[in-house]
């Protein structure tokens, strides 16, 4: 029981906010032989130290200065800024990124040449920087992109206390496949045909609504708990709760990708890459939530109840407060 509390908990370490994971996003981009343009894009989540907030400052190429000041201003949720460098040579070998990334917070670099593909590359606190290749690596976008992509399920909390909600209702393991599969297939839809702007919802309603999903489910799982025999459409039609709240969870997932965004001439490998890796990461979470109450059940069989019903409520709670945060705030 105390091992299941510890591993659906732990979200609640971190403040209660469920801000998307959004990773930073600087690109560098060649406007005209030798003039470049620099943009960058700070999520102020991932830039935080207990002090003022400040926009983390770019490591521009050796071979380049800036021409005139740095613009610098604050958006909703993000802090951003651009230049304009003038540069000598095609940078190739040449060190560009940002010069902080705290904690667990990622970024995404690209540099698109004039002449050349796009380059792409995924920064972390540990390499917060990255060398301009002579000749852009193959499978450097679906890689950074699939990490992405696994890791917004992982720590994006939100969809993550929706998948945990998922198998506590569901637990058996036929229904959770079919669950997962419907889930799947519903954000998929919705991620794709928002991306290439077939669809799309405000990201406000959306949020409020993906909130919503999670209290939905919560108060389910408890009346399984308490009324085992009363079986609602919800119970008996898993599959069909988790397609539906699929979708909008697929809007949510394609509001972080568009914060990102796809480099030009790979948008196919770079959505495909991401939508993998939330799978994956989907994947991860059953599993091991799987597993866990498999061997709670074998060892403690009296505690699995309570332990679900605790860790339910906590879940139900914390998407309580995103939903009335997200229509009042």
């Amino acid at each position: 029981m105390r091992a299941l509390l510890i591993s659906v908990l732990a979200a609640f370490a971190a403040p209660l906010a469920a801000d998307e994971l959004r990773p930073a996003v600087v690109e560098l981009t060649e406007r005209s032989a030798g003039q470049w343009s620099l943009e960058w894009k700070i999520p102020v989540a991932a830039n935080t130290r207990g002090g003022p907030r400040i926009l983390a400052q770019p490591v521009i190429p050796k071979s380049c200065e800036m021409h005139g000041d740095a613009v610098q201003r604050a958006a909703p949720l993000a802090l951003l800024g651009s230049a304009t460098l003038l540069c000598k040579g095609d940078l190739a070998e040449e060190t560009f990124g940002l010069s902080d990334l705290i904690g667990n917070a990622d970024a995404i670099a690209r540099v698109s040449p004039l002449e050349r593909p796009t380059q792409t590359f995924r920064l972390t606190s540990d390499t917060p920087t990255a060398t301009i290749a002579a000749k852009p690596d193959t499978w450097a976008v679906a890689r950074d992109y699939f990490v992405i992509g696994a890791e917004h399920i992982l720590f994006g909390w939100d969809h993550l206390l929706f998948v945990i909600a998922l198998v506590f209702l569901v637990r058996s393991g036929w229904a959770v496949v079919k669950a997962a599969t419907a889930f799947t297939v519903a954000h998929s839809i919705t991620l794709v045909a928002t991306t290439l702007g077939y669809a799309g919802m405000p990201s406000r309603p959306v949020e409020a609504l993906i909130a919503l999903s999670i209290v939905f489910l919560a108060v389910e799982v408890i009346r399984a708990i308490r009324e085992p025999n009363h079986h609602t459409w919800t119970r008996r039609m898993p599959w069909l709760v988790a397609f539906a709240f699929g979708l909008l969870h697929g809007f949510g997932f394609a509001g972080a990708l568009a914060d990102i965004g796809l480099p030009q001439g790979e948008i196919a490998s770079a959505l495909l890459a991401f939508n993998v890796g939330v799978e994956a990461g989907q994947l991860i979470v059953i599993a091991a939530l799987m597993a866990l109450l498999a061997v709670l059940k074998r060892a403690v069989p009296m505690a699995e109840t309570p332990a679900i019903r605790f860790a339910t409520y906590a879940i139900g709670i914390t998407g309580s407060f995103w939903l009335f945060e997200r229509l009042l705030g």
